[in-house]
């Protein structure tokens, strides 16, 4: 059996490295030509990762409930990504509803603390300073301005909780999921400054740090899925 999932597990493991290589492809052949099916392909594969990887947690007999809960979120975040580009308020809603069920997986990793909303306002409150002050933006409305703010709220708090998980554990898993996030704020950084302060040439930025974060985030399912194997074989030792 072992030999088996060894085998198995390193079929994902490739299955993650050419999906990745298709993901980084599909992502300069979009920032050259753009197009919602080009978006919508790339998106697809993130999603594809994280389905494979819930597969291998499945194979191990892990404890699913953050790889199903992760991907749920890698869900949400490609119908946001897709629909920004028809309807930008629906696309910010689903991109914040899959920030909540990646907000919920970190919870089911480390516990809730009172401590993370702490990392998540010194994130938060910069952020929607900058937004409501900063002059260079033109939201057209204040409906627009007030989603933006509620959008930063979100991902500050998914952002700031994944970083206490790791100062908490720094763990690999930690270690991956914190990088995935931050860059994932770092990118909707540049999409808020492309959509509404009228710079372009961050929109280049914005996806060259977009799709990877994605990939962090759905190959933290396959860490997930190899690190929960090796404490049960641990304990199995240990008794």
């Amino acid at each position: 059996m072992k030999i088996i999932d060894n085998t198995y597990k390193k079929v994902v493991l490739i299955l993650n490295v050419i999906l990745l290589c298709a993901l980084i492809a599909m992502d300069v052949v979009y920032i050259i030509y753009h197009g919602l099916t080009l978006k919508s392909v790339t998106s697809a594969l993130f999603l594809l990762i994280g389905l494979i990887n819930l597969s291998l947690a499945i194979f191990e007999k892990t404890d699913i409930k953050f790889p199903i809960i992760m991907a749920i979120g890698l869900l949400f975040a490609m119908l946001g990504d897709i629909l920004l580009e028809i309807q930008f308020i629906v696309g910010a809603g689903l991109f914040a509803l899959g920030h909540i069920f990646f907000f919920v997986s970190y919870i089911s990793l480390e516990r809730f603390s009172w401590k993370d909303l702490i990392y998540g306002a010194v994130i938060f409150v910069p952020s929607m300073l900058f937004i409501v002050l900063a002059p260079i933006f033109s939201f057209g409305g204040v409906l627009m301005e007030i989603v933006c703010v509620l959008y930063a709220l979100i991902i500050s708090l998914m952002v700031g909780k994944s970083i206490a998980n790791f100062v908490r554990n720094h763990s690999i898993l930690n270690l991956i999921i914190m990088i995935g996030s931050i860059m994932f704020f770092l990118s909707d950084l540049m999409l808020l400054l492309g959509n509404f302060a009228s710079l372009p040439v961050v929109g280049i930025i914005c996806l060259v740090l977009y799709y990877p974060a994605e990939f962090l985030l759905a190959f933290s399912i396959f860490i997930y899925a190899c690190f929960n194997k090796t404490v049960k074989e641990n304990e199995k030792i240990e008794k």
